[in-house]
């Protein structure tokens, strides 16, 4: 067979793409493109920036002006450290990558957010996205269950039962409805 089996272009911003995790080898990862190549991202009181402008993103969830962190509110301006859970390796990394008031995604990677970006643990913390990294774009969600950040870290089996009871008692008030059965554009 000469060509693939599904259409394939190239990467855009504002693309969701599924990833293994540059930070936790085998790992999974689902997030947002917020810049390709070339591009400037900061953020501004949560706000994101790129080249400039000020993104309109009508999709991201913020739990409001009490959670208000300086490193995640306001990247890359508020130096990064272990108090704000950094990576050690991005923590070095980073500073190389920051002209001005942005930093500057280099060729063959890209910078992801998560849209529950309060919560979310993304290129802000643990750096860019090696193109080579990327899988492929998910198709739709078929589920989204509101799920503590550090849950595919519970791996004993007691750990992943009491996970599923929860799940099981708490289907119906803790599935983010918004989000599920939709096709992923």
């Amino acid at each position: 067979m000469d060509g693939p089996l599904l259409p394939y272009r190239d990467i855009k911003r504002g693309d969701i793409v599924v990833f293994l995790s540059p930070a936790e080898p085998g790992l999974y990862v689902v997030k947002r493109i917020m810049g390709i190549p070339g591009d400037r991202i900061h953020l501004r009181d949560g706000m994101v920036y790129r080249n400039g402008e000020k993104l309109n993103e009508p999709y991201v969830l913020h739990k409001g002006p009490l959670f208000y962190d300086p490193y995640r509110d306001n990247f890359p301006a508020v130096p990064a450290s272990d108090a704000y859970n950094v990576s050690n390796d991005w923590q070095q990394r980073m500073r190389s990558f920051i002209q001005g008031d942005d930093i500057v995604i280099p060729s063959d990677s890209y910078f992801g957010m998560g849209d529950n970006r309060d919560v979310s643990l993304d290129s802000r913390y643990w750096g860019f996205i090696p193109k080579e990294n990327v899988i492929g774009r998910p198709m739709f969600v078929y589920w989204s269950f509101n799920t503590p950040p550090d849950q595919y870290r519970h791996t004993e089996f007691s750990e992943r039962i009491g996970f599923l009871v929860h799940v099981v008692v708490h289907f119906f008030d803790e599935t983010r409805w918004r989000r599920t059965f939709r096709i992923v554009q």
